[in-house]
C-alpha cells in the first residue's frame, strides 16, 4: 500500500526531485505540480509504491510523469477544454466497486468505433476521467472495466487500448487495482494475446477476463450493472464535476488567477475570471435573467428575450457579445438606454444549428455611462471600437434550452421539473436512439463496402469463368468443324 511507504523515503525522493529541478530549471514542470510535489505526501508514497519503494526507478517516473502533464496540459483539461459531445455520449464513466471496493472506470467498448473521433480528443477525454476519479477517490487504486458485450472487430481500438495501459504504466503511479475484461468475443482472442504483451509481468497479474457466470467474482453484485447480472439499475447520465472536488486539482497556494480564455464576437479575448476592476457588479444596467439565457420553442425558431434596464441617473450605452456571432440573430445588439428605460433584447438561434450546443454558448453585456452632451451625436460603433479608456461594466450569461438548469456553470438536465420531465426523458432516449443509429448506419456502410467488393470479385470470376469456357467451345468447334471437312471430301477417280 501507498500508505504503507516510509515518510523518511518519500523525504528523500521530494529532496532529490527538487534538487535535480534546481538544474533543470522551475520551468520544466508545471508550476501546479511543483506545489503538489512540496506538499502531498501521499502522491510521491505512490511513485515509490509504483517501484516497490526504489528511490532511482521513482524519481525517474516522477520527472517522465510531471515532463508529459506539462506538455500535455493536464492540468488544464476541464469540461470547457475537452469534446463534451465525446463525454456525453458515454462510452466511459466511473461507477460501482470491485471485490476490494475499489471504483471501476468502465469503459463500453460498443460505444466506442475506432477512427470516428479525433485520436487527441479521445485521450484528453480519457485524461479528464481519470483525473476526476484520480481526485474522487483520493489517490485511491482503481480498475478499469472493459465491457465488451457485443463488440465486434470495428470497436477493438488496440491504440486507445495501449494508450490507457500506458497512463497507468508511466504518468499515474499506483493507481490500477485490476484491468477486468467482460465478455470478450473469440474472435477477439487475437487482439487479447497481444495485449498481455504490453503489460508488465506485475500487471499480467491484474489483468482478468470475465463473463456473465463468474464476473460477481470481481465485483461487488450491489455495484454491478443489471447488463451484468447485478442489483445496480444506473444508466449513464453526464453529471459536472461538484466544485469542492474540482477545487482540489489546484492546491491553495498556487497562483491560479485567470486561466482560461473566452472569445467573443470582436476576437477580443476576455479571460473567464478576470479581476474585480474590470466586471463591476453594480453596473448601470439590470439585467433580467441576469445569468443564463434560457430558449424557448416559439413556432419553428428557438428564441430567447433579455430585458435591459437603465438603473443609474444618466444615459447608457449597451452592447451584446456572443462567442458564437454566425449562430445566433440578436434585435436590437447596441443601443442607448435613458434614464429608467427599458430594451427587450431578442435572440435568436439560427436554422441548421443543434441544441446540444447550446450550454457551450455565452453572451456578454457590455454597458457605459454617457455624457449629456454626447448622445445627440453618438455613432455607437465608433463609440465601442473606441471603448478602451472608458469604464466598460459586463455582464456574463450562459445559454440554457428550456428544461435545463445550471450547476457548477455547466447544462445539466433538470429532473426536478415535472413539466419537462417527460420531455427531458424522451429526449435522452432520442439521443441514446440516434448515437445507436449512428453506429449501426456506420457498421452497414462497412458491409455494404464488403458486399460490393464481394459482389465485384464474384462478376469478375464469372466474366472469366464465361470467357474461358467460351473460348474452349469455340477450340471445340473448330475442331468438330475441320474434321468434318476432312471426312466429307469426294472420292475422286
Amino acid at each position: 500500500m501507498a500508505a504503507a511507504v516510509p515518510q523518511s523515503l518519500v523525504d528523500e525522493l521530494r529532496s532529490t526531485f527538487l534538487n535535480e529541478l534546481k538544474e533543470k530549471g522551475e520551468e520544466s514542470i508545471d508550476s501546479r505540480d511543483l506545489v503538489r510535489v512540496k506538499n502531498d505526501n501521499f502522491w510521491l508514497q505512490r511513485f515509490l509504491a509504483h517501484h516497490e519503494h526504489n528511490i532511482p526507478l521513482a524519481l525517474k517516473m516522477m520527472w517522465v510523469s510531471l515532463n508529459w502533464r506539462k506538455e500535455f496540459g493536464v492540468n488544464d483539461i476541464t469540461e470547457q477544454t475537452i469534446k463534451m459531445d465525446l463525454i456525453v455520449k458515454g462510452a466511459f464513466f466511473p461507477c460501482g466497486k470491485d471485490k476490494d471496493g475499489k471504483t471501476l472506470l468502465i469503459i463500453k467498448s460498443k460505444m466506442h468505433t475506432k477512427g470516428a473521433a479525433e485520436g487527441d480528443d479521445l485521450k484528453r477525454c480519457i485524461v479528464y476521467w481519470l483525473e476526476r476519479t484520480e481526485r474522487m477517490t483520493q489517490g485511491d487504486t482503481i480498475s478499469v472495466f472493459f465491457d465488451m458485450d457485443g463488440c465486434g472487430l470495428g470497436n477493438m481500438d488496440l491504440d486507445l487500448i495501449k494508450y490507457l495501459i500506458g497512463l497507468f504504466k508511466d504518468y499515474y503511479p499506483y493507481f490500477l487495482n485490476y484491468i477486468i475484461i467482460y465478455e470478450m468475443a473469440w474472435v477477439l482472442s487475437a487482439a487479447f494475446k497481444l495485449i498481455k504483451s504490453w503489460l508488465p509481468e506485475k500487471a499480467i497479474e491484474k489483468l482478468k477476463t470475465v463473463g456473465k457466470k463468474d464476473v460477481m467474482n470481481w465485483v461487488i453484485k450491489s455495484e454491478a450493472l443489471k447488463s451484468w447480472g447485478g442489483d445496480n439499475d444506473y444508466v449513464f447520465s453526464f453529471v459536472p464535476e461538484d466544485p469542492q472536488t474540482e477545487e482540489k486539482k489546484l492546491p491553495e497556494t498556487a497562483n491560479t488567477g485567470s486561466v482560461r480564455k473566452v472569445h467573443f464576437s470582436d476576437g477580443v479575448p476576455m479571460s473567464e475570471s478576470t479581476s474585480p476592476q474590470e466586471i463591476k457588479e453594480d453596473g448601470p444596467l439590470d439585467v433580467t435573467p441576469s445569468t443564463i439565457i434560457t430558449f424557448v420553442h416559439e413556432g419553428n425558431e428557438l428564441v430567447s428575450t433579455l430585458e435591459l434596464r437603465n438603473i443609474d441617473s444618466g444615459h447608457v450605452a449597451f452592447k451584446l457579445k456572443t462567442t458564437s456571432p454566425e449562430k445566433f440573430k440578436v434585435r436590437p445588439s447596441t443601443g442607448i438606454l435613458a434614464p429608467g428605460a427599458k430594451e427587450s433584447i431578442t435572440v435568436t438561434l439560427l436554422p441548421g444549428y443543434q441544441l446540444g450546443g447550446l450550454s457551450k454558448d455565452k453572451f456578454l453585456v457590455l454597458s457605459s455611462h454617457l455624457e449629456s452632451q454626447e448622445v445627440a451625436s453618438l455613432d455607437l460603433s465608433d463609440f465601442w471600437k473606441a471603448s478602451n479608456n472608458r469604464k466598460v461594466f459586463q455582464t456574463r450569461l450562459r445559454c440554457v434550452q428550456s428544461g435545463e438548469m445550471t450547476r457548477n456553470g455547466n447544462v445539466v438536465i433538470n429532473h426536478a421539473q415535472p413539466s419537462t420531465g417527460n420531455d427531458t426523458v424522451q429526449l435522452s432516449k432520442l439521443s441514446t436512439s440516434l448515437s445507436t443509429i449512428a453506429d449501426n448506419q456506420a457498421t452497414a456502410t462497412r458491409l455494404m463496402k464488403r458486399l460490393q467488393y464481394i459482389q465485384i470479385a464474384q462478376f469478375l470470376l464469372t466474366l472469366i469463368l464465361g470467357i474461358g469456357f467460351l473460348y474452349i467451345l469455340n477450340l471445340k468447334l473448330n475442331g468438330i468443324s475441320d474434321h468434318n471437312g476432312y471426312c466429307g471430301e469426294p472420292n475422286r477417280p
